[in-house]
């Protein structure tokens, strides 16, 4: 039996469509993603957390779920908003389809609406509030629900996805290196990445003290994607600085990218709708190469107008997207210190920028470092 529902934008915009997964209302940020697969991903990304994602690709759960292709161990959307969801999937790995993968986490989603229609106005207006209704709920009590949801600004989401205790990941082979990953909403494929690169990844929750950290000697610090507003996420100034004037190297992504340069000095803002696909361009400068990039980030690094990063004259700029040209990367030009705005570990895809996990374990055997 069809189970109709409606998503409701904070602008009064209706698109009317049938329920997938949970018959509840869900409240959140509406983004897009332009990825043709990885939905699985997607939904379980941390750094979605609080978002209503609209996947693009009009087919989505053709080839069901499965426990392999989990960023994390269960959905982080705040909803799911979709042209048309499969009936039926066919895959050797699936052990189950989208609709029962979100009812039994308890997951809204929205599908049978015009997602092109959908996916202009956030383009043209900028991401806003919306809701998933059901279809005989009142219009203006969930504008009202919308009006009153926390809007991303301001919000540190990382605290809340971040693991509650610290973890390990064993290296695949010998151990070469000990890193830490500060964990504000990390990805699984980074610290797998970092394993099959020798490295034993040590897990750490967001909250972990600056004081900890300093006093665990890492060979290296690798700061993680995560939702939110970066300038409400401060706690990892101190250990990102201390362990770079240590000479320890520090490599961030997304979030981490963020709170490196603001570190430093950098500011940071919201963009009208965000990155958020695995078809982004990426201008490498030092190579004068095209990576072709998955991203996923509602925020960005100010840039300054003679090419370098408004604030923060210790970092240059290595990397800038071809969409926009906003700051995609960044390098300290002393300390050993580099991130960069999108998500090299690109799971599902593309692996154009996986050199990125190859050039910190360079930097951590230029320091001699190892196992003690």
């Amino acid at each position: 039996m069809e189970r109709r529902a409606y998503l409701l934008l904070e602008d009064g915009r209706r698109f009317d469509g049938s329920f997938v997964g949970a018959d509840a209302v869900a409240v959140g940020e509406v983004v897009f993603n332009t990825c043709m697969t990885g939905y699985q991903e997607v939904l379980t990304d941390p750094s979605y957390t609080g978002q209503l994602v609209t996947m693009t690709y009009p087919l989505i759960g053709n080839y069901g779920v499965n426990p392999d292709d989990r960023e994390s161990p269960e959905p982080k959307v705040a909803g799911f908003i979709v042209r048309e969801a499969a009936r039926r999937y066919s895959s050797w790995r699936a052990t189950g389809g989208v609709d029962a993968y979100l009812k039994e986490h308890g997951i809204t989603g929205i599908a049978d609406l015009d997602t092109r229609a959908l996916t202009r106005h956030i383009r043209s207006e900028g991401a806003m509030r919306a809701a998933i209704a059901p279809a005989d709920a009142p219009t203006a009590d969930i504008l009202r629900r919308i009006h009153a949801h926390p809007r991303m600004e301001g919000l540190d989401l990382a605290c809340g996805v971040s693991t509650p205790e610290a973890y390990e990941v064993a290296p695949v082979g010998p151990e070469r290196f000990h890193v830490l990953a500060y964990d504000f909403g990390v990805k699984a494929h980074s610290p797998k990445l970092l394993s099959e690169r020798g490295c034993r990844v040590t897990v750490i929750p967001a909250d972990t003290s600056s004081e900890e950290i300093l006093a665990s000697s890492p060979d290296g610090l690798f700061v993680s994607n995560g939702p939110g507003d970066p300038a409400a996420v401060e706690k990892a100034s101190r250990a990102i600085v201390g362990l770079a004037r240590a000479d320890v190297p520090v490599f961030g992504i997304c979030l981490g990218h963020q709170l490196i340069a603001r570190a430093f000095g950098a500011s940071t803002f919201k963009l009208p709708f965000g990155h958020h696909g695995g078809n982004h361009p990426v201008r490498n400068l030092d190579r004068g190469t095209v990576e072709i990039t998955s991203q996923n980030h509602g925020f960005a690094v100010v840039g300054s107008e003679a090419g370098g990063i408004d604030g923060a004259p210790a970092l240059r700029l290595t990397h800038v997207n071809l969409y926009d040209h906003t700051v995609e990367g960044v390098e300290h030009r002393e300390l050993p210190v580099f991130c960069v705005q999108y998500h090299p570990e690109a799971a599902p895809g593309p692996h154009d920028s996986r050199y990125l996990f190859d050039r910190f374990l360079h930097l951590m055997e230029e320091r001699g470092t190892g196992p003690r």
